[in-house]
């Protein structure tokens, strides 16, 4: 492949505007997701410029998000259907929303009498008219096409998501009800607010954008300006099963059509999908394909201290593709819960840059750009600095600040 050098790239004087408008996304509470590391990784990508830009492995969707409201054309691929919806709804939709009839037709009654999620999850997840519901909706999204239909189906997700105990489904049953809003809140009325949300966030970059579900080996040979790689962590310990903790909502983004539920299982999860980057004997061979395959891009990839293979594995994975490799590192403390004595873990997150000397951009930032402010981060990423984000209080539902929160650059020096 033709080594891709990146000259172009976004417009630098609307970098603020494209954090902000990022910092509005519906935020899906999500393992590994990089809704923290938004100013920071448009620091990156104002840095290494291009005009077509993949995220391999697009999870919640903010990067992709971003990567779109920073001028990319922007492939987004994910192995899983759910994360798919959501960039179609988001990235590759330029301009299509849920009218309040659509709204009122899906929170209204039911089109037919279907009750597989009422029979099949009774007792594990939601009350009867949450489940009901959710029947229900499906009745009238399978009428729907196209990005209308990725709208509603990500919004149900979302939904979903916030009523649900800390946003995953390996808990059943209501005895986590602490009182909370969103666990409070009946499904219907989630749905209206998620909706409203996805609605806010449409917009037409003037940019093709298309989403994929499949492996990351799978992505067609194509070549991309820009990947940005945030793959799975194999813990050293625990697992990184998506499919585990998201079953539900993966299940929910088909109506389980094409899904296969384990019966047996007591949360009636998902059959597993291999994949080599879940396990410390795989993935370093796994990084290693990957990074071969997207050698003639400028390689954006995100990775985690608390991840096998470590930090020098990294680097002498991407060295072995690229003669320029720079890392960044940006320092979180997590905090679970929303209670004083909430458990906080601190990891290091490594920005990684891979290019080959030819494929430096032209495009630096402007004199006197000042940092980017992200809700509850202060100042933050500009190109070779590292910044340390600690003591941002997560909520049980994956909040910080909601889902918007204030934002301010200053791009001229005062």
């Amino acid at each position: 492949m033709v080594d891709v050098t990146a000259d172009a790239g976004p417009d630098l004087a609307d970098l603020p505007g494209a954090v902000s408008r990022t910092s509005a996304f519906p935020r899906l509470r999500y393992m590994g997701s990089k809704y923290r590391l938004v100013p920071h990784l448009a620091g990156v990508f104002a840095e290494v410029g291009g005009t077509s830009a993949l995220d391999a492995f697009s999870g919640s969707g903010v990067v992709s998000y971003l990567l779109k409201a920073l001028g990319y054309q922007v492939t987004a691929n994910d192995f899983l259907h759910f994360p798919a919806a959501i960039t179609e709804a988001t990235v590759v939709n330029q301009g299509v929303t849920l009218t309040a009839e659509d709204i009122a037709a899906i929170c209204g009654p039911a089109a037919d009498d279907r009750d597989f999620i009422q029979r099949t999850f009774e007792g594990l997840y939601f009350t009867a008219e949450d489940r009901r519901f959710l029947d229900s909706a499906w009745s009238h999204v399978d009428q729907m096409t196209g990005a209308k239909r990725a709208m509603a189906i990500s919004a149900l997700v979302l939904a979903a998501a916030r009523k649900q105990p800390r946003g995953v489904f390996t808990v059943t049953g209501l005895r986590y009800d602490d009182g909370r809003r969103d666990l409070r809140l009946p499904l219907r009325d989630h749905f209206r607010e998620r909706a409203a949300g996805y609605n806010r966030v449409v917009f037409d970059s003037g940019q093709p954008c298309a989403a994929l579900t499949g492996d990351v080996f799978d992505v067609g040979p194509q070549a991309f300006d820009v990947v940005y790689l945030d793959p799975p962590y194999a813990p050293p310990r625990d697992d990184n099963c998506y499919i585990k903790r998201y079953h539900f909502l993966e299940g929910l983004s088909t109506y389980w059509r094409g899904q296969q539920i384990m019966p047996q299982t007591r949360t009636k999860k998902l059959a597993k999908r291999y994949t080599p980057f879940s396990y410390t004997r795989t993935v370093t061979g796994a990084l290693r394909r990957t990074l071969a395959q997207f050698r003639g891009s400028v390689i954006v990839l995100s990775y985690s201290s608390n991840a096998v293979p470590d930090v020098a594995t990294i680097e002498t994975l991407l060295h072995e593709v690229k003669d320029d490799v720079q890392i960044r590192p940006v320092e979180h403390t997590y905090s679970f819960g929303t209670h004083a004595a909430a458990r906080r873990r601190t990891a290091r997150e490594y920005l990684f840059i891979a290019r080959l000397r030819t494929q430096r951009s032209h495009c630096p930032l402007p004199p006197g750009t000042k940092p980017i402010c992200w809700p509850g981060l202060g100042r933050s990423s500009l190109p070779g600095r590292s910044v340390r984000t600690s003591d941002v209080p997560v909520s049980e539902s994956g909040d910080a600040w909601g889902d918007t929160g204030g934002f301010a650059f200053n791009a001229a020096a005062k």
